[in-house]
């Protein structure tokens, strides 16, 4: 190798080097990782658990029952913003991995609901319709 071809090298390892560092620190110094946030009053609902002292308080989004698929373990939400994954309101589809969760709620109703990234997959974890 010539010595243009390692300085070219040399500086594009420091580049990607950089590159990793300040994602790394973005991704700690963001919102939610590591900084307590307070949250607002549509992510304040603890569930019934957290309520009777339970070990960790699970946090709950509103939203509206689109289309459940029992056969799939699978239940359409159009929500609010899911603060647990900093994720905006939008419609998406969500797994159950509880099929008995899906026989507590109907399409059009007003929900708070629970979820949480498990193996990959965003599930709903707890489901209850508002008031």
């Amino acid at each position: 190798m010539n010595t243009r071809h390692l300085i070219i090298q040399s500086i594009f390892a420091s580049a990607l080097s950089v590159a990793a560092l300040t994602a790394t620190a973005a991704d700690h110094m963001a919102p939610g990782k590591g900084a307590a946030m307070a949250p607002t009053s549509s992510q304040a609902t603890p569930t019934a658990a957290s309520a009777a002292g339970g070990a960790s308080a699970a946090v709950m989004a509103d939203g509206v029952i689109r289309k459940i698929d029992k056969d799939n373990k699978k239940v359409t939400i159009k929500h609010g913003e899911i603060a647990n994954l900093q994720m905006p309101g939008m419609t998406m589809v969500f797994q159950v991995r509880n099929a008995a969760l899906l026989d507590k709620i109907q399409v059009g109703d007003k929900v708070k609901f629970h979820a949480e990234k498990q193996e990959g997959a965003i599930v709903v974890t707890d489901v209850q319709t508002a008031p």
